[in-house]
């Protein structure tokens, strides 16, 4: 979702209007005594799902109906037009709070942060908003996601940047946790900057998060994490406290109208 995409996994469901099967935007009722699951209560479960499917129909609202893509935002930053074209077809084809804020940050910080010709990573890029921005900025950009998500990521990308950007941005499939080191060695996957944008709420990956998080800022590195979340969630506590445990983290800003903070981050010795 920008970033952790679908479940930014690929194991969970497509969110829609009624759903039977528990997933997002389901009518099912809670269970009156929960029982105890990997990153809280079924209770909590439930809760987040609500709130997260209550996100997703806010935009479904303000749609025009077409066959598969169901809307499109355009946003001026970086002295550009961005157009980006998103569907209900999962979490990670969806513009999340924190790809905005980041995006923002980065244009009115470029001193603070300056992406001039330097290799840059996005874990659960989405939509890609980020990744445009990073590129219009003067960033060689990688941009990741899971398989299914990259024909609309590819899409965004190239109508956006096309004949604007220093570099080509480039679009490759990362399971977050799975075949880093085959995928992207150590020795030649060297990045800058790792970007990262509502890659954590309630979901069932973020141990997988957190080892690719570590995996793309290794000690001895230089590479400097930047990373925004709109604050949903109690797993979203939970994870900030690992993070914390494995990174030495500054909070860049917090917007409180959009419940959003900005961390930089670079990995503990």
């Amino acid at each position: 979702m920008e970033t952790s995409s679908t479940a930014k996994q690929s194991n969970q469901e497509v969110p829609k209007k009624e759903r039977t099967d528990g997933e997002p935007g389901e009518n099912r009722e809670e269970e009156e005594t929960p029982k105890v699951v990997e990153n809280g209560t079924a209770g909590e479960v439930v809760s987040d799902r609500k709130q997260m499917a209550g996100e997703v129909l806010d935009r479904w609202n303000v749609w025009e109906p077409s066959v598969y893509y169901l809307g499109k935002e355009s946003f001026f930053i970086a002295g550009h037009e961005i157009c980006i074209r998103e569907s209900l077809d999962s979490y990670g084809a969806l513009i999340w709070p924190g790809a905005v804020a980041l995006s923002q940050f980065l244009e009115n910080n470029r001193q603070q942060v300056n992406l001039l010709d330097k290799a840059v990573l996005e874990i659960g890029a989405g939509t890609g908003l980020l990744s445009i921005v990073a590129s219009l900025l003067g960033a060689w950009v990688t941009a990741t996601d899971l398989p299914e998500i990259l024909p609309n990521l590819t899409f965004n990308l190239s109508r956006n940047s096309k004949s604007r950007c220093r570099y080509t941005p480039q679009v490759r499939a990362l399971t977050w946790g799975q075949d880093l080191e085959r995928d992207f060695p150590c020795t030649s996957c060297r990045y800058d900057y790792v970007l990262a944008a509502d890659v954590v709420y309630h979901h069932n990956y973020l141990e997988e998060l957190l080892a690719t998080m570590r995996h793309f800022c290794r000690p001895a590195s230089g590479t400097t994490l930047l990373w925004a979340n709109k604050v949903r969630f109690q797993s979203d506590l939970r994870f900030k406290e690992s993070f914390e445990s494995c990174f030495n983290t500054t909070l860049l800003t917090e917007l409180k109208e959009g419940e959003v903070r900005i961390y930089k981050a670079t990995v503990r010795e």
